[in-house]
């Protein structure tokens, strides 16, 4: 039994007849030390795409560049979804920032929240950070994408001030079901027009036109984020970066 009339435990047997038909399997685990970690290991065990492990509570969740993503018990989503895209290389490689896409989307349209992305593939509203995605690649020929977003999180929960949720930002809903539904929904969309959502990051990407600095594993540059080139690396006054934490400096808009 759950004791927080405020943060229900999402309604499994509801979700997986709704995604059924958009070839998703979903199913939902109490809890979990990584969806990515299970997920990878179901795909090593020969497990086809369409696979989404969602946890009510993550104990050890992973982002970009090592960091931990901890949530309290269904105060967030956080799922893992496995992908065998028919794609080209230099697609492939921007699988993790076309996820971004469909989530932006998803909580634009379903919670009303103006979302924009943080190169690669950080989820703000205002410069806090909502959500965050982190892609591993898995043999044979599999791609894990592991979401996290911020739903009912208070303030007092957030690691920062530089943290946010939907709920602190207004939303309009917070029903995870209905947010889990339009991002998987998104996903499908998204991966059936690659150009168009490539395009389309370039649009809700907040670091270009910004003046950033990349911070790199013995040293970081400052400079004008330019553009996203063809395998999904920041172009930084002519250099491009394809790892790396950006912080936004200003505007040069």
């Amino acid at each position: 039994m759950y004791d927080d009339l405020a943060r229900p435990p999402l309604r499994a047997a509801s979700l997986r007849r709704a995604l059924a038909p958009d070839g998703w399997r979903v199913e939902v685990v109490e809890q979990a030390g990584s969806t990515n970690a299970v997920v990878a290991e179901r795909a090593r065990g020969g497990e086809p795409a369409g696979l989404v492990v969602v946890a009510e509570h993550q104990t050890a969740g992973r982002g970009r560049l090592d960091r931990t993503w901890l949530s309290p018990a269904r105060a967030g989503l956080t799922f893992s979804v496995l992908l065998q895209p028919q794609l080209a290389a230099a697609d492939r490689a921007w699988l993790p920032l076309l996820a971004g896409v469909a989530v932006v989307r998803a909580v634009r349209d379903q919670a009303m929240v103006d979302a924009v992305l943080k190169w690669p593939n950080d989820v703000l509203v205002e410069g806090r950070k909502l959500g965050g995605l982190l892609a591993e690649t898995v043999s044979p020929g599999g791609v894990v994408v592991g979401i996290g977003l911020n739903v009912t999180t208070t303030r007092a929960e957030l690691p920062d001030d530089r943290s946010t949720s939907l709920r602190l930002e207004g939303a309009v809903t917070n029903d995870r079901d209905i947010l889990l539904r339009a991002v998987l929904r998104e996903l499908s969309a998204v991966l059936a027009d690659v150009a168009g959502s490539r395009r389309e990051y370039a649009e809700l990407c907040s670091s270009l036109g910004q003046l950033v600095r990349v911070e790199l594993p013995h040293t970081s540059i400052e400079g004008t984020a330019e553009r996203v080139d063809d395998v999904g690396w920041l172009v930084v006054d002519g250099t491009a970066y394809g790892a790396g934490d950006v912080v936004h400096l200003r505007s040069v808009r």
